[in-house]
């Protein structure tokens, strides 16, 4: 520990004209880092100093070593008061107001995002998760209500209203609701597709799963108000060609010629 030698001075003025010593103080801690020859060149110029109370003051240096662009030495000094010796308290080495630092630290159950999960991946959930109840409470989804295998014989938990109407929200929102591209220049809605498979419950009126394989949203849950142009009841009209995109066989064959014939 770096200690000056007492001067005559008022405490608060003697911390703040002790600039070597801190810089001094400063080196040392470098030469932990970079070693003791480089140690000088790592600690740039004087930046500030401020109070930190009566007896104690922090001066800031400019870190100059590569990848520190923006950090600054503090050095904190004390003084036990007037003809006392000045002392070292702390060095540390402090990111300033334009340093790059890493982002905040978020948990992990918050970082995670849709898509993430991959093959092996566990997510599991919290005992309080809002969007599951146990079983056995009463649900306000009549079909739940049905089932009686559900009321603590079944599954442990099930979706709560609340995990409902997220659920509702972001598939309304999604790429298969109502306000997708897709959905708006279809020629019928979902609802009134042969190839529709309405969800149980409660939410049967609202969504459904598609069967079409052709069409892109198969397998996936889809609103009521989606649609594409797969259809059950998209028809070509007698006599008028079917509108395709030139489809070519690896082969090189160009079939629109061919599927222009259908229908007449």
């Amino acid at each position: 520990m770096r200690v000056s030698a007492a001067l005559p001075h008022d405490p608060s003025q003697l911390l703040t004209d002790t600039v070597a010593l801190a810089r001094a103080a400063a080196v040392d801690e470098a030469a932990l880092d970079v070693g003791s020859a480089a140690a000088g060149e790592a600690v740039g110029e004087h930046l500030e100093s401020g109070p930190e109370g009566d007896c104690a003051s922090t001066h800031f240096f400019a870190a100059t070593h590569a990848g520190y662009r923006g950090w600054r030495w503090a050095v904190t000094l004390a003084c036990a008061g007037a003809g006392e010796p000045v002392t070292v308290s702390e060095v540390v080495l402090l990111p300033g107001p334009d340093a790059l630092v890493a982002p905040s630290w978020v948990p992990w159950q918050e970082r995670v995002r849709p898509g993430d999960l991959g093959v092996g991946d566990l997510l599991p959930t919290t005992p309080n998760d809002h969007r599951l109840v146990p079983g056995y409470v009463e649900s306000d989804d009549p079909a739940v209500e049905e089932v009686a295998a559900e009321v603590g014989l079944g599954r442990r938990r099930v979706l709560s209203h609340a995990g409902r109407l997220e659920a509702v929200q972001r598939w309304q929102e999604g790429r298969h609701g109502p306000s997708a591209a897709m959905a708006k220049a279809a020629p019928g809605p979902c609802g009134t597709c042969g190839f529709f498979l309405p969800l149980a419950g409660s939410l049967r009126g609202s969504f459904g799963v598609c069967g079409n394989a052709y069409s892109p949203a198969d397998g996936s849950v889809v609103a009521v108000e989606f649609g594409c142009g797969a259809h059950s009841d998209v028809a070509a009209e007698p006599g008028s060609p079917v509108q395709v995109a030139a489809l070519v066989y690896d082969d090189g064959v160009d079939l629109a010629a061919d599927l222009e014939q259908i229908g007449s």
